[in-house]
């Protein structure tokens, strides 16, 4: 994956934190509201995590599940990366008090090792990401998780991931949102029935624009009329900053039912 995406300078997402309109939170504010964890999937192998879980948790009550997936900048194994910097943009939206007093949910945050989600093809899934799923699997059988509620979201890296893991297990997920990335074309047919909002920059310089468009065109020629696309003209790579402003994004991720 690294072929395809490049690394952006920290001071850059550091501009970009202080002149973006939303509120961000600080990593440690993060750390308070996301508790560390570590999976340990049936291979035996590891996978840091964060949960956020809802507050007023009723366990009378079923809650929706949003994995989040992160970019390339999030990879490593301190259990931070994955909730920091850029990442920290969708974390916040779905974390947010706001979002939370109208859509209390579940927000995990899985962290992969320096083998990313995805494997250089840009599009098979790596063994962390089938670790993921069983993440999500024993978080079902631990809480009360709504089984037809359960979403993706994820940028860059993890924007390819998010269409990997639906292309695998489309039956599992409700809905998808993935930022700058792409999908598998010649599992096209796998996902026409799950509804994904794809956001992409048009002057995107790490991952192509084309990569976007070309699987909502693949999805609609299939037949898939549940995607949306939204490219916005004048940005490159970083559009988190513009991603969570879209007021339509958790109404319609939301409502997504399986």
């Amino acid at each position: 994956m690294q072929s395809h995406i490049k690394v952006l300078p920290v001071f850059i997402l550091i501009l970009l934190s202080l002149f973006s309109p939303q509120q961000l939170r600080t990593l440690e504010q993060r750390e308070k509201i996301l508790t560390p964890k570590v999976f340990k999937s049936s291979r035996g192998e590891t996978l840091p995590y964060r949960l956020f879980i809802p507050p007023h948790y009723d366990q009378k009550k079923t809650y929706p599940l949003v994995l989040y997936l992160h970019g390339g900048g999030g990879r490593g194994s301190d259990n931070q990366k994955q909730i920091d910097g850029g990442n920290g943009y969708l974390i916040d939206l779905f974390t947010g008090d706001e979002a939370q007093a109208r859509y209390p949910s579940f927000v995990v945050a899985p962290q992969s090792p320096m083998e990313g989600w995805i494997e250089t093809d840009s599009i098979t899934p790596t063994r962390y990401l089938h670790s993921v799923y069983e993440l999500i699997s024993q978080l079902q059988r631990t809480y009360n998780i709504d089984g037809g509620r359960v979403y993706v979201a994820g940028q860059s890296m993890g924007g390819f991931g998010a269409f990997a893991i639906i292309s695998e297990h489309p039956r599992t997920f409700a809905a998808g949102v993935a930022l700058c990335s792409g999908g598998d074309q010649s599992k096209v047919a796998r996902l026409t029935n799950v509804p994904i909002w794809v956001f992409h920059g048009a002057k995107d310089e790490s991952v192509p624009v084309e990569r976007s468009r070309t699987i909502v065109a693949a999805i609609k020629n299939a037949g898939g009329g549940k995607v949306r696309y939204t490219e916005y003209p004048d940005i490159g790579h970083i559009i988190w900053p513009s991603v969570v402003k879209e007021t339509e994004l958790l109404p319609w991720l939301f409502a997504q039912r399986r």
